[in-house]
């Protein structure tokens, strides 16, 4: 009697499931700081700062966390009453002295206004001396530069910034064409949102000692103010 054998047939195993992929669009912090740049440099009438409120509002993250926010506003709102620089002839015998215990390239003075978001150049020192070629000049003070805007944060927030030089600008190449490579930035006066204008010193190498930088840069950001 012939017998038949069944076989089995082997069972295939079971895939498992796929998962399905979920795309999502990731803003980066980056991003967002250009989208609140774009939205500061329109701000040109004390009507548009309802458009910075918003901005603050919407775009806590990154450089706009809470406390940095409130100090914008701050001291945007009381623009008017932040302190002065003092005048021109006497700030650059400051700004020299500062040059010389630094041992910098340059030293370059700017006054500021939020408001209006604008930046008037109001002197300039090279190697060797004063250089008048930017005297005057006015700029956006907020702009594409990303690194010059988280600098401006930065010293909002009392904060001396230091950073490769990233040019971006006349004063930024100015301050390039002088062999400089690395920048330290310092609100005038430093207290946090006292921000009546701004110094920035530059270095062909970056110095050793940033601590004791950016200590002498808060001692001559506070005698440049009145």
């Amino acid at each position: 009697m012939a017998i038949k054998v069944s076989v089995a047939k082997a069972a295939k195993p079971k895939r498992a499931p796929r998962k399905p992929v979920v795309r999502s669009e990731v803003k980066t912090q980056s991003n967002m700081v250009d989208k609140a740049i774009d939205l500061i440099k329109w701000v040109d009438t004390p009507f548009k700062l309802l458009e910075v409120v918003i901005l603050v509002t919407l775009f806590g993250l990154g450089y706009f966390a809470w406390d940095s926010r409130q100090v914008i506003l701050n001291t945007i709102t009381s623009h008017e009453k932040l302190p002065q620089l003092k005048e021109r002839d006497t700030m650059i015998p400051i700004a020299e002295s500062l040059q010389k215990d630094l041992e910098a390239t340059t030293v370059v003075v700017h006054k500021v206004n939020l408001v209006t978001n604008s930046r008037t150049t109001m002197f300039a020192l090279s190697e060797k001396g004063v250089d008048r070629s930017l005297d005057g000049m006015v700029s956006s003070l907020f702009s594409s530069d990303a690194t010059r805007n988280g600098s401006i944060i930065q010293m909002l927030a009392g904060e001396v910034s230091c950073d490769k030089l990233m040019v971006s600008g006349k004063t930024s190449d100015w301050e390039s064409k002088q062999g400089s490579t690395f920048v330290c930035r310092g609100s005038i006066p430093p207290p946090i949102g006292e921000f009546a204008g701004y110094v920035s010193v530059t270095w062909k190498k970056e110095p050793q000692d940033l601590t004791a930088v950016k200590t002498r840069i808060n001692l001559a950001s506070t005698e440049l103010a009145k």
